[in-house]
């Protein structure tokens, strides 16, 4: 067998070169790993729009829960019997004092009143014919022709003679009264309900007892509105009152008022009556104010809120409404100190007033700068970025209008 020569050059070269390989290999992975990549760049402070509380003299409202009451309220009830001839209305409409409305069955009424003028005038020939049998007997009483007793029972009978003229005239006085409340008039302007009786039907009216009613009216302008406050809330009423040098308990405030489906107090009215006891099982009192009823919008009955001054006017610090969050509870704004931090105040909160500011009773002084717009990407204790909020544009002037 034939031996190959082995070429230990050969073999020690690859040797080394695979070594090397091996070393480069090893050195690349551990120049990998102690690398450190490039940390990256923080992201700038979050922008937000600032803008200083607003200063503005304000007064505090109360707002209370009551209904409209008619200022004249009146049953139409019959005030003579018989049967119910016509109705001179349409139900639900408005009627005038005065209007006729009803109309009872008169004929017997008026034969009545014939029987009663014709008694009448039997009982003034009687009168006239005693008062000459009377003059008669005053000559012949002078002459000692009649006695002093039949010139007596001759005045008796004269008197007795205008005793009956004067009851017949007080029967035809009557008479003619009960002829006149066959009609029956409205009393108020208002609006009048349905018809209680249809005609055909007969009605009772008496001084006493039961009495037929036939409808009901209820005056529409002006209207009142009753509600009712606590006695804490009366206190202060009657010390603001005072306070102002106002003898007559605030009954002359100018107040508002809003109906359920309205969102603001649009409508104006005045205060014009507070009671003179507290309820006491409900420990409130009952105020009354007035307005005015034109249109017919407002009907007796109907719920609504008024809302009257409850405190003298003063100055206060307001922040609009969106700017104010919630934390547990608590109410707080974002405060952007100098060194631009956003910082939380915690406040002490009134009213909303025109339309979306919110009063600001405590916490406030009203120079700071707090954030309006951002306020869910800010962060108390962070920095921020602040830009000031442009002012509104005034609205344009409205051209006047004219009466």
């Amino acid at each position: 067998m034939q031996q190959v020569p082995f070429n230990n050059n050969e073999s020690a070269g690859a040797s080394a070169a695979a070594a090397w390989l091996i070393v480069a290999a090893l050195s690349l992975a551990l120049a990998a790993c102690g690398q450190q990549p490039a940390p990256p760049a923080a992201p700038p402070p979050p922008a937000v729009t600032v803008a200083k509380p607003e200063k503005r003299t304000i007064t505090d409202q109360d707002e209370y829960v009551g209904r409209f009451v008619a200022v004249d309220s009146v049953e139409i009830r019959a005030r003579v019997s018989g049967y119910l001839d016509k109705v001179h209305f349409k139900d639900g409409e408005i009627v005038k004092q005065g209007d006729l409305l009803f109309t009872i069955d008169r004929r017997s009424f008026q034969n009545v009143l014939e029987q009663m003028r014709a008694n009448l005038a039997q009982a003034k020939a009687n009168l006239a014919f005693t008062e000459t049998d009377l003059q008669r007997a005053q000559s012949l009483v002078r002459e000692k022709t009649i006695t002093e007793q039949l010139f007596d029972q001759r005045t008796q009978a004269h008197r007795n003679a205008q005793a009956q003229v004067a009851a017949q005239e007080a029967s035809i006085k009557q008479g003619e009264l009960d002829l006149q409340f066959t009609d029956l008039r409205s009393p108020i302007t208002g609006r009048i309900g349905d018809r209680r009786v249809s005609p055909g039907n007969l009605v009772t009216g008496t001084l006493t007892g039961n009495t037929s009613l036939l409808a009901t009216i209820v005056s529409i302008d002006p209207i009142r509105f009753e509600f009712t406050f606590d006695e804490a809330s009366f206190l202060r009423y009657e010390r603001l009152a005072k306070s102002l040098a106002d003898s007559s308990r605030g009954m002359a405030t100018d107040v508002r008022l809003r109906l359920l489906d309205e969102k603001t107090f649009v409508h104006k009215g005045r205060m014009d009556f507070i009671d003179n006891v507290i309820d006491r099982s409900s420990g409130t009192i009952r105020g009354r104010a007035v307005f005015n009823n034109s249109d017919s919008l407002f009907t007796p009955g109907m719920f609504a809120r008024i809302q009257l001054p409850g405190s003298p006017p003063y100055e206060a610090v307001l922040v609009p409404d969106h700017a104010i969050g919630t934390d547990q509870g608590r109410k707080f704004v974002l405060v952007v100190t100098a060194d631009n931090t956003a910082v939380s105040k915690y406040l002490t909160l009134g009213d909303v007033v025109a339309g979306n500011m919110r009063v600001v009773k405590g916490g406030l002084t009203g120079d700071e700068r707090i954030v309006v717009n951002g306020l869910m990407r800010a962060r108390a204790g962070q920095k921020v970025t602040p830009q000031e909020e442009k002012p509104a544009a005034a609205p344009a002037a409205s051209p006047a209008k004219t009466q």
